[in-house]
């Protein structure tokens, strides 16, 4: 299966920039989109970007203009720049793939990241 392995959360003060990173690995796979999500506690998971292979992204309405998902098809990994940062977007960030895996069972699946605490101090 696929693995994903997100970098780059922390804690920065409002106003602030943030990279988080995401690479795929663990097998051989046919990228289809790949997104962005956060949550924080008590309340629904909501997606904040998300871009398809070939480079089409789109973006929640509170982070438009704020931040910016990229992606590097043949290192299989996403990118989220976040500027501007405000304290409400404190939460944990989780990247999602979802791809075709060769190897599982040449279906399309999602795969989740294990999730990044992104904290923005006011």
């Amino acid at each position: 299966q696929v693995q994903l392995v997100e970098s780059g959360g922390g804690l920065v003060q409002a106003g602030g920039s943030l990279r988080l990173s995401c690479a795929a690995s663990g097998s051989i796979f046919i990228i289809n989109n790949m997104g962005w999500w956060r949550q924080t506690p008590g309340k629904q998971r909501e997606l904040v970007a998300a871009i398809t292979s070939g480079g089409s992204a789109n973006y929640a309405d509170s982070v438009k203009g704020r931040f910016t998902i990229s992606r590097d098809i043949p290192k299989s990994t996403v990118h989220l720049q976040m500027n501007s940062l405000k304290p409400e977007d404190t939460a944990v960030y989780y990247c999602t793939f979802r791809v075709r895996d060769l190897v599982r069972d040449g279906a399309t699946h999602d795969y989740w990241g294990q999730g990044t605490q992104v904290t923005v101090s006011s």
